[in-house]
């Protein structure tokens, strides 16, 4: 087994996805605890911004496999944060799933047998898979497959391949000033596009949300201390009734709130029209206690008060 750099001792963190929106505070949040970072670039403006931080430029992107494999055998530890979500908007929801899986696969080639830690993304909306009713999702909850599910398994599965792997299930609105095309955004601009705030029926289903900034301690935690196999909820409001978050985006935007038949979510909401209407509640109990997390930045309906989300160029 090749040796690794002991927990508590500075990291060298190959992180992708490291100048995106959560790649911005967990970048500076791991250079603040004394680790280097080695950030995927697969732009100038990228590689400009991760120098600019303190960090270190690896070119590519997430179809460089062989890359990957090279960057993460160099590294003591890996946080991966890229995704196509350019693909997902596009309505390629499956291609960018792939994409995940095989850049995954090959970070995880490079980390076998080694003890490295492997920190990787996934979503609280995919627990809706594992026929979750009544009550909020824990750690604990497993959906035997599907989109995203079978990355996230997978990665689990590494804990018996040498990987000290774990799994960081992110809420569909992860909110501060850093995000600039997330899930609050794409809610904001279809309100103004259509002159309303809309949420499916009585508006009762449940989002969970985490503030950026509170999100990127997770990922820190995780690197330095999460058991082998471990999935974590980086979640902070465990469920707040989706009429209340259009009800803030209404008064941010300016527009009325107003109920959308099911039927109509599609066509109102595009791609997202499949998860408004989805009742998501969230626990990270298991998480906090393992990881000595807890939240210390404003919760989502908070946050939707502030300027930030509502400006305009």
């Amino acid at each position: 087994m090749t040796s690794v750099v002991p927990r508590g001792f500075p990291m060298r963190v190959f992180v992708t996805g490291a100048s995106g929106h959560i790649g911005s505070a967990v970048v500076p949040e791991l250079l603040r605890a004394g680790h280097q970072v080695v950030g995927l670039a697969r732009s100038d403006s990228s590689a400009e911004a991760l120098t600019a931080a303190g960090a270190d430029v690896c070119r590519g992107d997430l179809d460089d496999l062989d890359g990957l494999r090279v960057a993460a055998a160099a590294a003591d530890g890996v946080i991966h944060l890229a995704f196509k979500h350019d693909l997902m908007g596009a309505g390629n929801f499956a291609a960018a799933v792939a994409a995940d899986l095989a850049a995954i696969t090959a970070l995880a080639s490079a980390l076998e047998g080694t003890g490295k830690p492997l920190v990787t993304s996934s979503g609280t909306l995919m627990l809706t898979l594992a026929g979750i009713v009544g009550r909020p999702g824990t750690e604990a909850d497993v959906a035997s497959g599907g989109p995203r599910v079978d990355a996230e398994n997978f990665v689990i599965g590494l804990a018996d391949r040498g990987v000290r792997s774990s799994i960081v299930r992110l809420p569909p609105i992860v909110h501060s000033s850093l995000d600039h095309h997330g899930f609050a955004h794409i809610l904001i601009g279809i309100a103004r596009q259509s002159g309303v705030s809309g949420y499916v029926a009585d508006g009762a289903n449940r989002w969970p949300s985490v503030h950026t900034l509170d999100a990127a301690r997770v990922y820190l935690l995780a690197l330095q201390d999460a058991p082998a196999g471990s999935r974590l909820h980086a979640v902070a409001d465990e469920g707040i009734p989706f009429r209340d978050i259009a009800a803030a985006i209404g008064r941010g935007a300016g527009v009325p709130t107003v109920s959308i038949a099911a039927s109509d979510a599609a066509e109102r909401f595009a791609f997202l029209g499949a998860f408004v209407g989805v009742d998501n509640p969230t626990s990270s109990e298991v998480t906090r206690k393992l990881l000595g997390w807890e939240p210390a930045h404003p919760g989502l309906i908070d946050d939707l008060t502030h300027g930030h989300y509502f400006e305009q160029s």
